[in-house]
């Protein structure tokens, strides 16, 4: 007892510091937004203080992978960063959406990384764009071998919602492994321009005297950085500069640029006062592009002790020998400054620092950022806000609905036009809703759009009024169509006759009120007083029930009789000859016969029976009974009149199963799955899911069979290797090993089917196929209409397809840490066919079957 009360209290204090260690952290680095792309959970980076989380809820598409670990290195400072990415092989435009604390108009430093690392197998190379909202920032390029990539950008955006796009390019797929926001004070990095239509996009942030460098970091971050800034440290071999370290306190700046101690505490200097530090980019890095504008900020600390009346006195002047200053910098001893540009170079990134007349010291610098100027902006959509909640607050999940409404113009999105001046902001003036499935009021955030012209809300369920200020546009300036929306009252007597009857309605409201109360306390009382006879009474019947329906014994005549001398064939498996069969109580029944030459044998029979008489669930097809005579091993089950999901998905069935039907399979499907993987203790394995094994009753409920090759395993984390493959070739997982993760496998392979209707495997001319090779290339490709079905023809929901697709590619994948708990998938799988629903329409819902998950049976 004593035992498992020590072991409570460890993990309670271990939760209890984890809570702290979170906490602590943010309020360290308060409005810090850290994101580990692809990571299956959030987690403390002990080395940075950094809190990590998950992108689960900044990004509704990709997919999950984890990089090659023969690419990854161990990067100091970045954790686990850069083992994992999302990438995104359907859509053109896919976009990370950021809500900083602080909102508009405050100055931000968001960093993006990248790390290929042959994730996908191909060992190609990758070439695709990076946007900040409607702006380019820069192409991402990755050849085969290369290391990790980094881009800083600082950005001051006018609205509360800033997105960070991915868009597909010329080669491979675009992917990000992580992504950082960091809260600037809005005193530094000034530019000429306003900071609202500019952008600085870094080119190079260094410490010119590093001690920290290592050919495996050549980048370093410092806790006491509260900009979190990346310092490139490889500087120290430039010819004449001459490097020092100090080791002193260094007071920060006026200007609040706040730079790290260890980087103010070391400097380079030139040889003497007569000679200076010279800087040429493109001769050390390159990459200064001719048209391009550039700022370059110098970071200065005197950390030399000068003698009394002595000053380090510098000028600094720009490639043309523009003087930077108007009039030379004198620095104070453990005092930091920063040089903020006042004017900018183009095509070159040269400067010179010298020793003004006077100076007693030579020049020195500790550190220097270079920046490209991006300004003025081009036009974002206004009221972009706006169109963010209407997206919201109904659900609209479009494939192309990310990023900007409007701009850029190839990924503009669909059911909006925009207008197309482009001297001013871009203004939505055409919204199509209809037949959206939209329900609810109409929201005031639509009469926000204020150049709408026309606006489609026909064919929705709308409720209550029209807003009144959209209810006075469409008598000026607005075409609004309202039809066949039922419940949406469109006259203007609306509101006086909703206030007329004000008064007899709370009257009805509160007298039904008082009625429902009387009720329900008369039916407690009475629920209460025959409570403990009824649980009584209920446990003995279902006692009988389960030894009569869950443990029945049949003879060998018994099951010759129910099979009518086995007539009917209704399937054929591993074990033998299934039968239908008749009870006495005329209930139609499925008989498993073991055959003498049966390839799965008695030992399979065994396990089944076992199995099946322990657990119960309403997607797992039910034993009713079976018969274990020396002539005759019979398993008897539920009668399953639809037959097997392989059979319905067969292009031999004429009646084709809708797009919203096999999401909902697949749910049902999901749901025995999560039981036998989550519910069950120990944990059970199938081992040999496929479509055969899926059958279907009268009302299309789907329920896992077949479990002969099942078992149980120690604990949810159990692994076994196989030495002899069990399960079905196509849907066998290639890593060949038994855990739950082969089960999620297989049930990926089945996702896929449902989705293209092409089986697993096929043979052609000779040769076997595998669907993989059919539709990784076309997911790749971001072919959504030419993977679905062709016999859907069309009637599906795109961002559903598209969300179930990326279900599949999550459960097929290499990495086994990342595929799924079933659990997860079935979250997904729900909101796939409520996206579907809420399009197309459907006469059974997740809904349903959530209900019926919680319902007394």
């Amino acid at each position: 007892m004593m035992g498992k009360a020590a072991k409570w209290i460890w993990i309670l204090s271990l939760s209890l510091r984890l809570s702290f260690i979170q906490l602590t952290t943010i309020h360290k680095n308060p409005g810090y937004i850290s994101i580990d792309c692809g990571s299956p959970k959030a987690y403390l980076y002990e080395e940075t203080g950094i809190w990590y989380e998950n992108d689960t809820n900044f990004v509704q598409t990709g997919t999950n992978s984890r990089i090659d670990p023969r690419f990854f290195v161990g990067y100091h400072y970045f954790g686990g960063l850069l083992k994992t990415l999302r990438s995104f092989p359907v859509g053109n435009r896919n976009c990370y959406t950021l809500k900083p604390k602080q909102g508009k108009n405050n100055k931000y430093l968001i960093r993006a990384y990248f790390m290929y690392g042959n994730y996908d197998g191909k060992n190609e190379s990758q070439a695709f764009d990076l946007y900040l909202g409607v702006n380019y920032w820069v192409t991402i390029t990755f050849e085969p071998g290369d290391s990790y990539v980094f881009q800083d950008i600082i950005h001051t955006p006018t609205t509360n919602t800033i997105h960070v796009c991915l868009v597909r390019g010329p080669k491979g797929v675009p992917f990000i492994s992580g992504l950082e926001l960091r809260p600037l004070s809005n005193s530094i990095y000034q530019t000429p321009w306003p900071s609202s239509q500019s952008l600085l996009i870094l080119q190079g942030r260094v410490d010119v005297a590093a001690s920290t460098f290592s050919y495996s970091n050549r980048q370093s971050r410092y806790k006491d950085d509260i900009y979190d800034r990346l310092w490139y440290n490889e500087f120290n071999d430039i010819q004449d500069w001459h490097p020092f370290n100090r080791s002193v306190d260094i007071t920060s700046d006026e200007s609040t640029y706040e730079l790290p101690q260890q980087v103010m505490r070391s400097a380079s200097k030139s040889a003497n006062v007569s000679s200076s530090l010279e800087f040429d980019f493109n001769s050390i890095w390159g990459g200064i592009e001719d048209s391009a504008v550039y700022y370059v900020y110098f970071h200065f600390a005197e950390t030399e002790k000068l003698p009394d009346g002595h000053k380090r006195i510098m000028n600094i002047s720009l490639y043309n020998n523009q003087s930077v200053l108007s009039v030379p910098v004198t620095l104070e001893y453990l005092k930091a400054v920063t040089i903020s540009p006042q004017y900018s170079t183009q095509s070159f990134v040269q400067f010179r620092i010298s020793a003004a007349s006077g100076s007693a010291a030579p020049p020195f610098l500790n550190a220097f950022e270079v920046y490209q100027l991006i300004s003025p902006l081009p036009p974002q959509t206004d009221i972009r806000d706006a169109i963010l909640e209407i997206k919201s607050r109904y659900n609209i999940s479009n494939l192309d609905w990310q990023g900007d409404p409007c701009l850029p113009k190839d990924y503009a999105w669909d059911k909006v036009s925009c207008n197309s001046d482009m001297n001013d902001n871009a203004r939505i003036t055409s919204l199509n809703l209809s037949a959206s499935k939209l329900t609810g009021q109409i929201i005031t955030s639509f009469s926000q759009l204020t150049e709408l012209v026309t606006f489609n809300l026909t064919g929705n369920n709308f409720t209550g009024s029209i807003p009144k200020a959209l209810e006075e546009k469409s008598n000026v300036t607005l075409q609004l169509s309202l039809d066949d929306n039922p419940g949406l009252c469109q006259t203007s007597s609306c509101e006086s006759k909703a206030h007329k009857s004000n008064v007899p309605l709370i009257a009805s409201i509160v007298a039904l009120v008082v009625f429902v109360v009387i009720i329900v306390c008369v039916s407690v009382k009475l629920w209460r007083l025959r409570s403990k006879k009824q649980r009584v009474m209920l446990a003995a019947s279902n006692k009988d029930k389960q030894g009569i329906a869950k443990n029945q014994t049949f003879s060998n005549s018994e099951i010759l009789g129910i099979t009518n001398n086995l007539k009917t064939v209704i399937g054929r498996g591993g074990f033998g000859n299934v039968y239908l069969g008749t009870l006495q109580d005329g209930a139609q029944v499925a008989v498993k016969i073991l055959s003498e030459t049966s390839r799965q044998g008695f030992k399979e029979f065994q396990s089944e029976a076992k199995l099946l008489k322990f657990v119960h669930h309403k997607n797992l097809v039910s034993l009713i009974g079976y018969c274990d005579e020396v002539d005759m091993k019979a398993l008897v089950y539920e009668y399953m009149a639809k037959g097997s999901l392989q059979h319905q998905l067969s292009d031999k069935n004429p009646t084709v199963l809708k797009w919203n039907e096999r999401l909902q399979i697949a749910l049902d499907a999901a749901y025995g799955f999560d039981y036998l993987h989550n519910g069950c203790k120990p944990p059970i394995v199938h081992r040999d899911l496929k479509p055969s094994n899926i059958l279907l009753n009268g009302n299309m409920q789907a329920k896992i069979s077949d479990f002969g090759l099942s078992r149980a395993f120690a604990n949810d984390s159990d692994t076994h290797l196989l030495t002899t493959p069990a399960g079905t070739y196509g849907y066998l997982d290639p890593q060949l090993h038994i855990s739950k993760k082969s089960d999620i496998y297989s049930f990926g392979i089945i996702l896929l089917e449902l989705i293209t209707g092409k089986p697993a495997v096929t043979e052609a001319c000779g040769k076997v196929n595998h669907i993989l090779q059919w539709v990784v290339p076309l997911i790749e490709k971001g072919d959504i209409p030419n993977i679905m079905d062709p016999r859907f023809e069309g009637n599906f929901n795109t961002t559903s397809a598209q969300k179930a697709i990326e279900v599949a590619m999550s459960c097929i994948s290499k990495d086994v840490v990342l595929r799924p708990d079933i659990s997860h998938t079935v979250a997904e799988l729900k909101e796939c066919l409520n996206l579907e629903i809420m399009i197309h329409g459907s006469s059974s819902s997740v809904f349903e079957s959530d209900i019926t998950e919680i319902l007394p049976r």
